[in-house]
């Protein structure tokens, strides 16, 4: 069980930030019409702040279930390929069971410390890794939307804005180290705001979901990924 302890204690400084940011996104889900235990479920079945909130925005736009899928593989797309990297890190102990288990968990921060293990990762210690992170971002929904019911509307909408400040924190130091990065934000930001007041007939979720399509696009056109020869041409 020690390396199930050794998760569990590597996890608690993600449970930390996640607990402070679930408790924006409870408030935002209250905020747009689902009750406590909805706000809850959400969080239950899903670990993904920035698909949790495109998703209640589109459910409280009424959007399709067609654009809340399509905007969800869009989102998310990027656990896959995170999870294929943990496979080629995972301990042989790891069978089908195990990683299907595990690929639950599998959030950009939880990558970040599995991935800087110098040993193979064990089933045991990516559960506990999960784990607490898991009743991190689950405890803080809670509180955030069972805080959404019982605060003033003033204050709420003052806590909502924490989850937008978060994305911000999120994006803005890589912007000013990259230009790469800096010019997909800038198109992704320019082309959601001539949709939104020029095509005034697509629906938020498309507008989303075009808007991060095309500046993934135009960030792989523009500034592809040298591969390992390629760098190690360009080092020498």
């Amino acid at each position: 069980m020690h390396l199930f302890r050794r998760g569990m204690r590597d996890g608690i400084s993600i449970a930390l930030g996640y607990l402070s940011v679930s408790f924006s996104f409870g408030i935002l889900s209250v905020q747009s019409g689902l009750t406590v235990w909805q706000a809850v479920l959400i969080s239950l079945t899903n670990l993904t702040s920035a698909g949790q909130v495109a998703g209640v925005g589109l459910i409280a736009a009424n959007a399709s279930m067609f654009e809340l899928i399509l905007a969800e593989i869009v989102i998310n797309i990027r656990y896959s390929l995170m999870s294929l990297v943990l496979s080629q890190k995972a301990d042989s102990s790891f069978r089908l069971p195990q990683r299907l288990l595990a690929s639950y968990g599998i959030t950009d921060e939880i990558f970040a410390v599995a991935s800087i293990q110098k040993d193979p990762v064990k089933p045991r210690y990516m559960y506990g890794l999960i784990l607490v992170p898991f009743l991190g971002w689950t405890l803080g929904t809670w509180l955030g939307a069972a805080a959404g019911t019982l605060l003033p509307e003033q204050i709420t909408n003052s806590l909502g804005i924490a989850l937008y400040g978060m994305f911000l924190a999120i994006i803005l130091p890589p912007a000013r180290k990259s230009r790469a990065i800096f010019a997909v934000i800038s198109v992704a930001a320019v082309i959601s705001v001539l949709l939104h007041f020029f095509v005034k007939w697509m629906s938020g979720g498309f507008a989303m979901i075009i808007a991060a399509l095309a500046a993934s696009v135009f960030g792989a056109i523009l500034f592809p990924i040298p591969d390992e020869d390629q760098a190690k041409e360009a080092e020498q």
